[in-house]
């Protein structure tokens, strides 16, 4: 029997000595049986949530979640800790799903990922009778909300799945929910009674700055220059990802670019590089940051507006995990409020867009009417656009419409690993290396590298497997396919491009079915986000985060006191009786410091002014203070005058 005790399946697995503030009730309502909606910010532990309770007894973890790469790297990291889970999304063949949900039902597995489509499958229902299932977990629940940013008419079904587990439990997990989506998430869940767990978002270590620039690539570097420690800092486009990534390296920073057209290795061996401290910063797509929960970022960095306030809560979240303080800026530029509407709501596509770019993709694979149910297909995006002369935004709005919709599945720049299971039994599979003995190391190799070959599909890294046989990976490949030619093996080739999956049989274009109400909707969703982050970048009187802590509905947080709206407000209140005291200690510090506090204020008259001017300057980082010792930070040591600094008064003790 496994132990019962939350708090010492968090130790065993985890290595935790306790849970995060709000974690231990959650878990406790979910042990309790009682239906839960768990609003938890970014970086608030939501995954331990509902994998602690299901550990602390017999059965099985349900766990629903829209993205194929943050299931699988949820999975990873349970395989990583010995505990056995497995994710069914798109990217699989039928044989794996069918061996998987067997498994499953079988109690083989502690947990198992689904995404939203697979939930109504005959494949799926019918093993779900037979399996033990703990407790429902609905990860991003906000997406089951028309209200919600995310909506998708696919997580709707998990309200049916209920009827056929009536005494499961449902714990319901996101980090950005307004009022009236998580009111929503309930009722769509079919909640028992309503009950909300909540932790505020406030996060008194982290302050939002935004910097209108028209050079935002030089704001963002003297930010770096400014604030040591790990950074992230995010773009919209592969190749300003690249290109940034390469200017900042020639500017003297360490800095790597990571985005979806990366092959696996690269993006997993870049990743590593920055979560060790090998490069300072990651310049990315929003691909990056899912499911990494690294404590010490210092810097998160936004050169383009965000799509939503509920998107940019999440990626400037990433930054002070470790409750230390860190920054998350975003540079505006002139032409960035325009170009957001263009991006989102004039290339809002029309029901008949959708239609049409249907039409051209049966067309561009070759699906006749009534087929390609369940059939994955690579897509060369840029191939195709031009194929059909589509517009780029509109085209890439329509897919995720028809997406959200059920009709198809993305993997936008996914790359899936390669996957092997033996299907031979052992008697067969001993006289195939007798008779094959130039294969029969590679079959040796792949049983002693990768454990369970004969229960469940393992990923496989075909150049580890040649490094090992001392050859060459167009070697394994080849006695690959050939043991898969024998059926000895199922094995699967890794995907790098971006994919699609049909998750229904072809239809004709006119007969699609889509709501316009619904496609109304995510219209006026989509205008009223979009308008929230203009308003955002506009609004220059409210602190930064009480403007985000409203937007989620959080009323009586105080202010921050460190954003760019909460310092100008100070700078106004001191004015210029403050800029002369200010001017007075700069001076005193360059001619005498390193210099003891006490000795320190016995010179500067009125003695209160200055503890006060000298408390904030220590504040915005203006001058050091370390055991009852002042110093100026270094590279302001040389300067004559705070006033003669390269950047205007205004802006020095910004980030940005």
């Amino acid at each position: 029997m496994p132990p019962t005790d939350p708090r010492t399946i968090l130790q065993q697995y985890w290595g935790y000595p306790d849970f995060r503030p709000g974690q231990r009730a959650i878990i406790e309502d979910a042990l309790a049986g009682k239906d839960t909606l768990a609003l938890l910010p970014t970086g608030g532990g939501k995954s331990i949530c509902y994998q602690v309770p299901v550990l602390c007894g017999e059965g099985v973890g349900l766990v629903v979640s829209p993205l194929i790469a943050l299931m699988d790297d949820q999975v990873q990291n349970l395989r990583k800790r010995g505990i056995r889970a497995v994710a069914l999304h798109s990217g699989l063949s039928y044989r794996e799903l069918d061996l998987a949900l067997d498994n499953a039902a079988e109690g083989f597995y502690r947990f198992l990922y689904v995404s939203p489509e697979r939930l109504q499958s005959e494949l799926f229902l019918a093993r779900l009778e037979r399996m033990p299932v703990r407790l429902l977990a609905v990860d991003e629940a906000h997406c089951i909300s028309q209200w919600g940013y995310d909506f998708r008419p696919p997580y709707l079904e998990i309200a049916q799945l209920r009827k056929q587990l009536p005494e499961v439990p449902v714990l319901a997990l996101t980090a950005t929910a307004t009022p009236a989506v998580a009111r929503d998430i309930q009722e769509k869940l079919a909640f028992k009674e309503p009950h909300l767990r909540q932790q505020s978002f406030r996060r008194p270590e982290l302050f939002y700055h935004l910097v209108h620039s028209e050079n935002k690539w030089n704001r963002a570097l003297q930010a770096l220059q400014k604030i040591p420690g790990t950074a992230i800092a995010y773009l919209r486009h592969r190749r300003s990802v690249v290109e940034l990534a390469q200017w900042l390296q020639a500017m003297g920073i360490p800095a790597q670019y990571y985005h979806g057209g990366l092959p696996p290795q690269e993006r997993q061996k870049r990743q590593e590089a920055w979560l060790q401290n090998q490069t300072r910063v990651m310049v990315c797509t929003n691909a990056f940051g899912m499911g990494i929960d690294k404590p010490d970022v210092r810097l998160v960095l936004h050169l383009e507006l965000p799509d939503s306030l509920e998107a940019y809560f999440q990626e400037a979240g990433r930054a002070g995990r470790d409750r230390q303080t860190a920054h998350a800026v975003t540079y505006v530029g002139p032409d960035d409020v325009h170009q957001l509407r263009v991006r989102h709501l004039q290339s809002f596509p029309s029901l008949q867009d959708i239609r049409h770019l249907y039409q051209v993709l049966a067309n561009y694979f070759q699906l006749a009417t009534g087929s390609g149910a369940g059939q994955t297909f690579g897509l060369d995006m840029g191939a195709f656009l031009r194929q059909y002369r589509l517009p780029a935004l509109k085209t890439h709005q329509g897919l995720r419409i028809l997406s959200k919709e059920g009709f198809i599945s993305l993997s936008d720049g996914y790359a899936q690993p390669s996957r092997l299971r033996i299907l031979a039994d052992n008697t067969t599979l001993y006289d195939y290396q007798l008779r094959y003995p130039k294969q029969d190391l590679l079959i040796k190799t792949l049983t002693r590298s990768y454990g369970g070959l004969d229960v469940e599909y393992s990923a496989i890294d075909e150049a580890t497997l040649a490094a090992r046989l001392k050859t060459n990976e167009e070697t394994v490949t080849a006695q690959l396919h050939e043991l898969h030619r024998r059926e000895m093996v199922d094995y699967q080739p890794r995907r790098q491009a971006s994919s699609i999956t049909f998750e229904r049989a072809r239809v004709e274009s006119r007969h699609l079915r889509i709501s316009p109400e619904h496609l109304k909707q995510r219209y006026q969703q989509l205008e009223k986000r979009i308008e929230a982050v203009i308003r955002y970048t506009e609004e220059d009187q409210t602190c930064r985060s009480l403007q985000l802590l409203h937007y989620f509905g959080e009323k009586g947080a105080p202010a921050c006191g460190r954003c760019d709206v909460c310092r100008r407000q100070k700078r106004a209140v001191q004015g210029a009786s403050y800029a002369a005291t200010r001017k007075v200690i700069y001076k005193t510090l360059q001619e005498e410091a390193p210099l003891r506090l006490e000795e320190a204020l016995e010179q500067w008259r009125p003695q209160r002014k200055a503890e006060e001017t000298l408390r904030w300057m220590v504040d915005e980082g203006e001058v050091q203070l370390h055991n009852g010792v002042l110093h100026l930070p270094v590279q302001t040591k040389d300067k004559t005058s705070p006033s003669k600094n390269k950047h205007d008064d205004h802006d020095r003790p910004s980030p940005a």
